[in-house]
């Protein structure tokens, strides 16, 4: 939905969330750098002091999004895939995974996760897709797998080809989670499904520190990764051409120009053997 990640809720919390506006939340924060309006003075306050830091981080919140469109592109219209599980999907805005499926396979099946309480209220009334395919949302927290692919099998045929898309959010998960996390939602998924993702990076020391002020602001944090740690993710799987590289340099438009900015986050797609 947006570029921004949403971060899961706290363990064991139960029950809907409710919207807290004393804590930023980086998919209000993202929805901030993108330009939208649904966000609270907290979250402009901390994406004002990222900015203050790391000006770029506007170009990562366009180039990922940018970066979303191509994969989702890809996996529709040449791996032919017609069902999506988008995990830490964020705040609603244009060309959201749903829609640009659909616009290519009408039928497509695209099933949102969230655990943000504004991001529920946005979902439910912005995700409208074609009446030939389905569009759902589901409140879950990353961190039980299990709950998430429960709750997708009701629209998802887990026995067919789904892309599993986890654009930014891992970066809110520890080190040591995030493999067994991955393995299970990937086992769960046949052969030739797709993972997709991409994460920021510690290759910038002005992301690094701006990252470390924003963290200060916000609920969960969200830490950066070498590019080596996020290549490591894609273990097991066939790893597409060109690799995990920065998001713009993932099979950019020929009609792309100029020096690439936004650079400071790593992505790659990747089959299911």
């Amino acid at each position: 939905m947006t570029d921004g990640p949403s971060s899961p809720a706290p363990a064991g919390s139960g029950g809907t969330p409710q919207i807290d506006t004393t804590l930023a939340h980086s998919a209000r924060i993202w929805n901030y750098w993108m330009g939208g309006k649904d966000n609270y003075p907290i979250d402009r306050e901390a994406g004002d002091q990222v900015i203050a830091f790391f000006p770029e981080i506007t170009d990562l919140a366009r180039t990922s999004r940018e970066f979303l469109i191509r994969v989702v592109t890809f996996l529709a219209r040449e791996a032919g895939v017609r069902q999506f599980l988008d995990i830490g999907t964020g705040m609603p805005t244009a060309n959201n995974t749903h829609e640009v499926a659909q616009s290519i396979a009408p039928e497509s099946r695209v099933v949102y996760v969230d655990n943000d309480p504004l991001v529920l209220a946005h979902a439910r009334a912005l995700l409208v897709g074609s009446p030939e395919g389905v569009t759902d949302y589901i409140d879950a927290d990353l961190r039980d797998p299990d709950a998430i692919l429960r709750r997708a099998a009701e629209t998802l045929d887990f026995d067919r080809p789904v892309a599993l898309m986890l654009m930014g959010i891992l970066g809110h998960i520890p080190e040591d989670d995030i493999m067994p996390i991955l393995r299970r939602l990937v086992d769960a998924l046949p052969s030739g499904s797709y993972l997709a993702m991409y994460d920021g990076t510690d290759t910038s020391e002005a992301y690094n520190a701006a990252i470390a002020v924003g963290n200060e602001k916000g609920a969960v944090p969200y830490l950066l990764r070498s590019p080596e740690s996020i290549a490591a993710r894609f273990e097991g799987l066939e790893l597409l051409e060109p690799g995990v590289v920065p998001c713009p340099l993932w099979r950019p438009a020929p009609i792309e120009v100029g020096t690439p900015r936004g650079m400071d986050q790593y992505g790659g797609v990747a089959r299911k053997p």
